[in-house]
């Protein structure tokens, strides 16, 4: 007896010794590793702010993580066939899903079924940034300003076609949301993301677009289409003379694209936490963040619980609207 008391004492010394916590880390050092090259998939086309971003993040991460990153575009049904690719991935953090979040929140109301949960096959890492929306009208289209072209709209036999990244995105709900306060005929026209949207534009093939200010402002600022009004607190320092949505009395004036970092939901903790640290100090460099900002993007990395706060938040107030203007799928 005398024996096995020693013997529990020795175990619980061993585990009470400040010993073990060096033990410890270096067991959660050892879980956090990431032993060969890592995708960011993107379940949009090339061009778009998803791809954009993952395109600057792929080389920082790179050298964090020490292994390489490449990106791989995933697109269809709205997001969810990327988004499946990460959900039905190995847990082990090396695939990414980089996308605006926004449309995982939407899904959920708009597809009655889902080929993953968002809640439990997706764990979130990290907001990354947040780029208000631009409104821009093709440049033969006479309106100037939005007074100018709620007056065009009224007046005009067949109204406007207007572009958006795909049936259910949140730029398509922004989209019907302000073509019904501006009233007149509007034709929604979904393209397979925001970047071939943007094109359809600048080419004259759509009449206006409702867009992420990351992937849109650089065709308004060198001209290829007009700014009318853009979402968001303030205006863009690059387009100092297009107004804020508040200010034109637009709704949704706080909608805009929230670009976010997820990975398969059963990825253990430290390696979310190393993706987490590992994201939020490529966004922090100055270098990234003047980048982001000529692009109208800013940083939000807030961590996996705020981010799973915000999307709960947004599937029940995106819901809504997909339900008030009865948005069906494809």
């Amino acid at each position: 007896m005398h024996r096995r008391a020693l013997l529990r004492a020795s175990l619980a010394a061993g585990v009470l010794s400040p010993l073990a916590a060096p033990a410890l880390r270096a067991q959660g050092s050892a879980d956090a590793r990431f032993d060969h090259s890592l995708r960011i998939v993107v379940p949009n086309a090339p061009g778009g702010t998803s791809d954009i971003l993952a395109r600057l993040l792929a080389p920082e991460l790179t050298k964090a993580l020490g292994q390489s990153v490449v990106v791989e575009n995933r697109t269809g049904a709205a997001g969810n066939i990327g988004a499946d690719v990460v959900a039905k991935s190995a847990p082990d953090g090396h695939t990414l899903l980089l996308m605006d979040v926004s449309t995982l929140a939407i899904n959920p109301s708009l597809f009655p079924r889902m080929p993953f949960d968002v809640q439990k096959d997706l764990a979130p890492v990290s907001m990354i940034i947040y780029a208000p929306y631009l409104a821009a009208v093709k440049n033969a289209l006479p309106p100037k300003n939005a007074a100018e072209l709620a007056a065009y709209l009224k007046g005009r036999a067949g109204g406007l076609n207007m572009a958006n990244a795909g049936v259910g995105s949140l730029t398509h709900l922004t989209s019907v949301e302000i073509g019904a306060a501006l009233g007149g005929d509007v034709t929604h026209v979904p393209y397979r993301g925001g970047a071939p949207a943007v094109l359809a534009v600048a080419s004259g093939e759509a009449d206006m677009i409702i867009n992420g200010a990351t992937a849109t402002q650089p065709y308004v600022v060198n001209g290829q289409m007009r700014g009318i009004a853009v979402s968001g607190p303030k205006r863009l320092a690059a387009l100092p003379n297009v107004p804020t949505f508040r200010e034109v009395g637009w709704p949704m004036a706080d909608a805009g694209t929230w670009q976010g970092v997820m990975v398969q939901g059963n990825t253990p903790p430290a390696l979310i936490r190393r993706l987490e640290v590992a994201l939020r100090e490529a966004v922090a460099q100055p270098a990234m963040t003047a980048r982001l900002a000529e692009l109208g993007g800013e940083p939000r990395t807030d961590g996996p619980e705020a981010f799973r706060t915000w999307l709960a938040a947004s599937t029940t107030e995106f819901g809504g609207v997909v339900t008030k203007h009865g948005i069906k799928p494809e």
